[in-house]
């Protein structure tokens, strides 16, 4: 595909403002169109997000200026913060309002979550263009708002449901984009980086950033027999969110030396996951929309558990098993016996194994962060 005619020849930089954060998920695709943004053409780049989420620090490893304002949760039932939040969601709208008017921006990129909605409220009556992106393949409530006051909609999956939108909006459909670093792996490094036998299959188990107990507790009980068939790079959660990652290398710590070379818990990943994901046999994890774009995208096999209650991660996992790509454990299904029936009938089968990358990569759009860029400099230079 051809790109040179988004390129935008311009005296002045393009001035773009991100809007989103809260999560992993609504933060990947904003960084991957960040850099694609910043190889194409002279471009300005602000980020609003909230002072508590993962967004500042992401925007910092970019040197992308940060600006924060107050938000509140956006809820589809009653809760007892329901009250503040409300106060500070009009907050946050004429905070954003008042940092848009300071950095004149030629559009708004907006990844989701509830942080974005004041942004995009804000650039709204300000008459700033602005496309939001949904990253799932069910719509957040977030999206559902935003669409309201955006003139392009992206979605990841067509189908995806009715969308409320303004007359003039336009709906396409981009898919989610990764980083192009995650997909530049190597098998070799990550034998550098870990002590891990080279002639063993690789699981590579992740709950997300903040861990989740239920695989990690999954985990532990089936590992003597796993560590039979497969090394295992475990990504917990951080200790100071789950309390797993201490627990797992005591754990590890009391392995036969053979197997405990085969074990390797960690708090979190960050460079090295693309080197993870080049040598992964299978994946075993939650189904966050960052997840399931890079197992697409990276065509690699995996075993999914989503979480109990997101609608939207079951969906998720679904537009990978009903290709043939993953397999699904129900939460309340998952005992470490059906965990180690699953990954042995999977590990002994390659050809089966290849169908599944096969399969992923069938369902991972062209170039999404080529096509999220093309919308958003055609709305920034639209007449």
């Amino acid at each position: 595909m051809n790109h040179q005619s988004s390129t935008r020849p311009s005296a002045h930089p393009l001035r773009v403002v991100i809007a989103g954060g809260g999560t992993g998920g609504h933060i990947s695709p904003a960084v991957a169109v960040a850099e694609e943004l910043r190889r194409r053409m002279d471009v300005e780049l602000h980020w609003i997000g909230s002072q508590s989420g993962f967004e500042g620090e992401a925007a910092s490893t970019q040197n992308i200026p940060f600006h924060t304002i107050r938000t509140g949760k956006l809820r589809r039932y009653v809760a007892a913060a329901t009250v503040m939040d409300a106060i500070r969601i009009p907050i946050g709208i004429w905070e954003a309002g008042a940092i848009l008017r300071r950095i004149k921006p030629n559009v708004i990129f907006s990844t989701g979550g509830f942080v974005s909605v004041p942004t995009v409220i804000a650039g709204r009556f300000s008459g700033i263009p602005c496309l939001t992106h949904e990253q799932t393949a069910s719509l957040g409530l977030a999206t559902r708002i935003n669409a309201r006051f955006c003139d392009v909609v992206a979605l990841s999956f067509p189908g995806q449901g009715k969308i409320f939108t303004r007359k003039r909006t336009r709906v396409l459909v981009t898919g989610n984009p990764i980083r192009p670093s995650i997909s530049q792996g190597k098998r070799k490094m990550l034998l550098a980086l870990f002590d891990i036998p080279p002639e063993l299959p690789l699981l590579y188990v992740t709950g997300g950033a903040q861990g989740a107990r239920a695989l990690n507790d999954t985990v532990a009980e089936a590992l003597p027999e796993l560590l039979q068939h497969a090394a295992i790079i475990h990504q917990c959660g951080p200790q100071s969110g789950n309390g797993d990652h201490a627990r797992l290398v005591q754990l590890r710590d009391k392995l036969h030396p053979d197997e405990r070379v085969r074990y390797h818990p960690v708090e979190r990943v960050s460079g090295e996951l693309a080197h993870i994901y080049a040598s992964a046999t299978l994946v075993i994890g939650r189904a966050g929309a960052g997840t399931v774009a890079e197992l697409a995208a990276l065509g690699v096999p995996s075993v999914l558990v989503p979480l109990p209650g997101a609608d939207e991660q079951r969906k998720n996992a679904r537009v990978l098993a009903d290709v043939g790509a993953s397999i699904i454990i129900p939460q309340g299904e998952l005992t470490s016996s059906r965990l180690v029936e699953t990954v042995q009938s999977l590990i002994s089968s390659p050809e089966r194994l290849q169908k599944m990358r096969t399969a992923a990569l069938s369902v991972a759009p062209k170039d999404p962060a080529n096509r999220l860029c093309d919308a958003i400099v055609a709305l920034a230079t639209q007449d």
